[in-house]
């Protein structure tokens, strides 16, 4: 298992990293950033990626399944003096407390782990505001990592590429004998069967949004922080991740 899913306060750091590099430059040329603007993270963790938005100024909400993913928010913003609500909650099952819904909404390496992804989507649209902004981020199932084999606490495993596309029985059999603990290879195995690619992902999407800006990325941004790989834009090569997908909410009769 790589460090940073021992070390939250190290995963913490690097998700502000990135989105203080990345995220917020990118999303200023369609949204202003200002204290008046509300950002909800769905699938938060620890609410790294918050932190910068809070640091502008902006009323930020994370949503987060884990109740303890929840407390460590709480905990590295007090240590930040930062000031967010984060709620341990099913986003499928929120009522938000606004009339107005959220001004922007972030979801970072969510998607891909959700079963019922048309539900989840028409769920965000109901939260947006009619001008609102919906950022996405996942690894194409394609992608080297796209299995998040990551987690694997085999240290070759957590470092090999493309392994999760092995046929299922395969892939089971290898994350077994190389001793992988029953409630990891549950884990990765429920992402290899709640998988997206890039095409699935955005035949989905056109039902409630529309692109705003879409890039792919050889290197994703992440990288950056995580292995301090320089960013690559899709150019000629190898699509690792569909990175950045920005969307504003459908209007009526419009695909």
């Amino acid at each position: 298992m790589q460090q940073r899913h021992q070390n939250r306060e190290l995963y913490f750091r690097e998700q502000v990293q990135t989105c203080r590099r990345h995220y917020i430059p990118y999303l200023q040329p369609f949204i202003r950033i200002t204290p008046r603007t509300h950002v909800l993270e769905i699938g938060c963790g620890e609410g790294g990626n918050l932190l910068p938005f809070a640091q502008a100024g902006c009323r930020v909400t994370g949503i987060d399944l884990a109740a303890g993913r929840i407390d460590e928010a709480h905990r590295f913003f007090r240590q930040a003096k930062a000031q967010g609500t984060f709620i341990p909650a099913d986003i499928l099952q929120y009522t938000p407390p606004a009339e107005r819904g959220f001004d922007l909404i972030l979801m970072h390496d969510v998607i891909e782990h959700i079963a019922d992804k048309p539900r989840l989507l028409a769920a965000v649209r109901q939260l947006l505001s009619p001008n609102g902004l919906l950022f996405i981020a996942f690894p194409a199932w394609q992608m080297p990592f796209g299995g998040h084999q990551q987690i694997c606490h085999h240290p070759l495993l957590a470092r090999l590429p493309f392994v999760h596309l092995l046929p299922h029985a395969a892939y089971q059999g290898v994350l077994r004998l190389s001793g992988e603990p029953q409630g990891t290879i549950n884990e990765l195995m429920n992402i290899r069967k709640t998988r997206i690619t890039i095409e699935q992902f955005e035949k989905l999407s056109c039902q409630h949004f529309r692109i705003a800006d879409r890039q792919l990325w050889f290197i994703n941004p992440h990288y950056e922080s995580k292995f301090r790989l320089p960013p690559a834009n899709y150019g000629n090569c190898l699509v690792t991740s569909l990175y950045y997908e920005t969307f504003s909410p459908l209007p009526a009769g419009i695909c």
